[in-house]
């Protein structure tokens, strides 16, 4: 399998868009355009050695020679959990001073920033993601690669899971499946809710004591994107 082919299979792995992919390398200070992207998995033009190494990072690629050239790494004989455990060692060892040349601080932790909407402030504006009223938050590598941004909850109608003042990390996308938990723009009001799995669209609250918000044919209704964490 050539460059390009790999990099596009990694890309869906993570179930990032190629203008996923532009935000990220961009926010890392290392500018691409979607076009690039698209060209780089067809095999038209290959990254430069920065743009490939931010690639690795973005896909998590640890073993280079394995995924792009299939020369397999000693471990690639164990087993799904071998393999999982073999991490967990590596991590515990770089941040154990007595094996780690640099030990890795706090602060290293940090991989990326993204920005942060207030619920609040953004419901009623229908300027959602289209305006400057955020903040710039740093996230380590717990939040998924998928989420470009952060909401603030507002209020206890996606509790107990989301509670009041709770940031959540959403992955953009225009469409969500039903069942699944996103940021919706109703009639120029933001709200994080559960697209409803009946025949008529509806935008339902984990917390029983709100009733589902109905959506007609006269409403204008957003999706803004998925919940992934």
């Amino acid at each position: 399998m050539d460059i390009g082919s790999v990099l596009k299979k990694l890309r869906r792995e993570m179930e990032l868009s190629q203008g996923d992919v532009a935000g990220l390398l961009t926010n890392r200070g290392c500018p691409a355009t979607q076009k690039a992207i698209s060209k780089w998995e067809r095999g038209d033009t290959v990254p430069n050695a920065r743009q490939f190494l931010y690639l690795c990072e973005i896909y998590n690629v640890r073993d280079v020679l394995d995924v792009f050239c299939g020369i397999p790494a000693s471990r690639e004989r164990l087993n799904s959990l071998g393999k999982k455990r073999v991490e967990e060692y590596v991590r515990l060892l770089e941040r154990d001073i007595q094996f780690s040349e640099a030990p890795v601080a706090g602060s290293q932790r940090i991989i990326r920033t993204i920005p942060l909407y207030d619920m609040p402030a953004s419901a009623g504006t229908g300027q959602f993601l289209d305006s400057d009223g955020y903040e710039l938050i740093d996230v380590d590598e717990t939040v998924p690669l998928s989420a470009t941004f952060a909401v603030r909850i507002s209020g206890d109608s996606m509790s107990p899971r989301y509670v009041d003042r709770q940031i959540v990390y959403v992955k953009p996308q225009q469409t969500l499946d039903p069942g699944e938990i996103g940021i919706f723009l109703l009639n120029g009001s933001a709200y994080c809710k559960i697209l409803g799995t009946g025949k008529n669209t509806e935008l339902i609250s984990i917390n029983r004591k709100y009733n589902p918000i109905a959506v007609y044919e006269y409403d204008e209704l957003r999706v803004i994107g998925k919940v992934v964490g």
